[in-house]
């Protein structure tokens, strides 16, 4: 299941505590970030310790266009999590807004 930008930016705008993670490269996220987590896509499979506990909650990933995102949805759902759901557009869609 996905999440469209506005759907993300009216939940970021209420103040609401999000498992938000951005799995850009470390430079893509100092040039623009939303107050994700960063977790590269790449580090991703390295890292799902730091996710434990989050497998019935909703964790919500976010890329630049939503490819990457797409693959990291992928790799938390392979590995137990219910509930994971990708940003339409990621962030170019998310600053077009």
């Amino acid at each position: 299941m996905d999440i469209t930008v506005q759907e993300l930016k009216e939940r970021l705008d209420k103040g609401e505590k999000l498992n938000l993670f951005d799995v850009r490269e470390p430079n893509e996220y100092e040039d623009d970030n939303i107050g994700a987590t960063l977790i590269p896509l790449g580090d991703l499979s390295y890292r799902l310790d730091e996710l434990d506990g989050l497998q019935d909650e909703e964790v919500i990933v976010h890329c630049r266009s939503g490819k990457r995102s797409g693959m990291a949805q992928q790799i938390l759902e392979q590995n137990g999590f219910n509930n994971v759901r990708n940003v339409i557009g990621g962030m170019l869609a998310y600053r077009a807004q």
